[in-house]
């Protein structure tokens, strides 16, 4: 019984600093998929709520997007970890993510006893974005436009919408996904859109959920792991590739959470049960920690 309190106890500090702050948490990855973390995120999300703290959920689902892309005989691609997405596939995203997957993490943490309601980047003009066209240096050194479809950046948040919500003491689950000006459905990398979130609401925390321990130097050795990561180290890691593929958008996600005022960002395997109790109420924590 002793050890049970110690636990409670190590906690209290951390629900008295989070009480009434806003958390957005990036749900993605392996506890999208194992039914055992499925349970244990929804869990952590829950008692989140009930000791004070408000979460705000941003979730991804893209192994869902792959099985019915094959369903249509289409092939996944990505470039810089972004899903190339052509007029079909935005279709398919949008049907996936803003409907069967949110409403299925809707309904779980309603289970769990939590009041959640989901809404997508479309709904009340959420996320604003445009075409996103990365460049990249061809061997002259010239810069050339990739074409990835319709991806967008995003050139707005309108944050009402979530906070209405948050402020009457549901917990807003949002799909990724945005509108542009003339009315085109971008797909939106739910990492980016939980960064441009976080910094629009002024959150306290923005937590990544991942299949990584979060940075390691060696991706083979979790003894690699690097504990902080400072805004002016990001450029080096990635130039060293350190820091590839998927994970690119999530650092440059919590660069951005960090810039527009985020106190802390986290990167943490999701893997890993109660990964976000961890994190958020014990003096180690269990990921990277990007700070400015």
């Amino acid at each position: 019984m002793s050890q049970a309190a110690d636990v409670l106890i190590e906690a209290l500090p951390y629900i008295r600093r989070f009480y009434n702050r806003r958390i957005v948490i990036k749900y993605g990855g392996a506890a999208m998929e194992e039914e055992s973390l499925i349970h244990s995120v929804m869990e952590d999300i829950v008692l989140m709520k009930y000791v004070g703290m408000r979460p705000i959920v941003v979730h991804g689902g893209g192994p869902k997007i792959n099985a019915w892309m094959e369903k249509v005989g289409k092939e996944s691609e990505f470039y810089q970890g972004l899903r190339v997405t052509d007029a079909e596939t935005v279709e398919i995203a949008e049907m996936v993510l803003a409907g069967s997957v949110n409403k299925g993490i809707v309904a779980r943490i309603n289970q769990h006893g939590g009041q959640a309601i989901g809404i997508c980047g479309k709904d009340a003009n959420l996320i604003v974005a445009e075409k996103r066209t990365p460049t990249i240096m061809d061997e002259e050194g010239k810069e050339t436009t990739i074409d990835i479809g319709f991806v967008g950046n995003i050139i707005g948040v309108n944050t009402q919408p979530i906070i209405t919500l948050d402020d009457a003491g549901y917990i807003p689950v949002i799909a990724p996904n945005g509108t542009g000006v003339d009315g085109t459905t971008y797909n939106i990398n739910a990492d980016t859109m939980a960064g441009e979130i976080a910094s629009s609401l002024q959150a306290e925390k923005l937590i990544l959920l991942t299949d990584t321990r979060g940075i390691c130097r060696n991706v083979e050795d979790t003894s690699t792991l690097i504990s902080t990561i400072r805004i002016r180290e990001i450029n080096t890691l990635i130039e060293d590739g350190i820091i590839t593929g998927g994970m690119i958008p999530k650092i440059e996600a919590c660069e951005k959470a960090l810039l527009g005022g985020v106190a802390k960002t986290h990167v943490i395997d999701g893997r890993i049960p109660h990964s976000l109790l961890l994190e958020v109420l014990t003096e180690g924590g269990i990921g990277t920690e990007i700070v400015r």
